[in-house]
């Protein structure tokens, strides 16, 4: 008779092993794919935390003593600034778990994969295809229709590629927790060719309002990246239904939308000492908030799967 090997491993699946409804694994496998790192509940948390005092410290500096920039330099210096909440949540990740971190080579591969593919893809299709900005502005239902099944899920479907057909099938993706590491760098290398791409649109950043800008996109796609790395983790795991993920490509793709919608009113609406008009800091705040929120609800779910693991796992 062949012997049974291990879908993740490739090594012999004993008669013995603990098994799940999914895959095939050995005992080795099951037990680490429902692993709950905690650490990485720090590592969510203080990505947030720092992105936001980033923001904070820079829109300090501008204030207090701000820097004369223009030209080239100016240029330079907010790529920099545009990518440094990527380059935050990245290092933060690494370090979240020094016993056994995620190989750097498929987190950048992943990054880098996904910020290509929203270059190639994603920026041309939304803005010289469907050309959103001319027409998001003729009202309400147009705006969030046009936020969600353009926005929303042109981005979300390209977070999901750069995941899916990279790193997805690879014994490099070995925990269900994997998912929403992957799926977050997706997210950041999608994020940071957005951002910049506006700075190179806009000839520079202003070191306020455009720092917030880029600190929310990032946020933003760093936490929707993350859940569709959650079903996609569920998906390689777990028995689920054919439904499952477009289930969940949708739910990320509608709540991506709703954000950009959302974004625009409170950051168009909200009242400033001038009356009105533009205000770049209720966005930064409902962005940390939505990422704080979806970042607890993701290792909650997580946590939950952990105790249903077989009792290999909790050895």
């Amino acid at each position: 008779m062949d012997r049974q090997l291990c879908s993740s491993c490739g090594k012999p699946v004993e008669a013995t092993s603990p098994q799940q409804p999914g895959r095939l694994l050995c005992a080795d496998c099951a037990a680490r794919s429902y692993r709950d790192r905690k650490g990485t509940w720090w590592a969510t948390g203080a990505g947030v935390a720092l992105t936001a005092i980033f923001v904070a410290v820079v829109a300090l500096i501008s204030r207090s003593a701000p820097p004369k920039l223009d030209g080239a330099t100016l240029v330079v210096v907010s790529v920099v600034l545009a990518l440094v909440p990527a380059a935050i949540w990245i290092v933060v990740f690494y370090r979240q778990d020094s016993r056994e971190p995620e190989p750097k080579r498929m987190v950048l591969a992943v990054f880098i994969l996904s910020a290509l593919l929203a270059r190639a893809v994603g920026i041309p299709l939304v803005e010289e295809v469907f050309r959103v900005g001319s027409w998001l502005d003729a009202g309400v239902l147009y705006h969030i229709l046009g936020a969600v099944l353009v926005i929303g899920f042109t981005e979300q479907f390209l977070i999901y590629a750069a995941v899916r057909y990279s790193v997805y099938p690879t014994p490099e993706f070995d925990e269900r927790v994997d998912g929403i590491i992957y799926g977050t760098a997706a997210g950041l290398g999608y994020a940071s060719l957005v951002n910049v791409q506006y700075v190179l649109q806009s000839g520079g950043l202003d070191l306020t309002a455009g720092v917030i800008r880029v600190a929310v996109t990032a946020l933003a796609l760093a936490s929707f990246g993350g859940l569709t790395g959650y079903f996609l983790g569920r998906c390689k795991f777990d028995d689920e239904p054919v439904w499952w993920m477009p289930a969940g490509l949708t739910l990320a793709a509608t709540l991506n939308g709703l954000f950009v919608y959302a974004l625009g009113e409170v950051s168009t609406t909200g009242i400033g000492l001038q009356g009105g008009g533009y205000n770049p800091w209720p966005g930064l705040i409902l962005a940390t908030v939505v990422a704080a929120v979806t970042f607890a609800a993701l290792f909650y779910l997580i946590r939950r799967l952990a105790g249903r693991a077989p009792q290999a796992a909790g050895a």
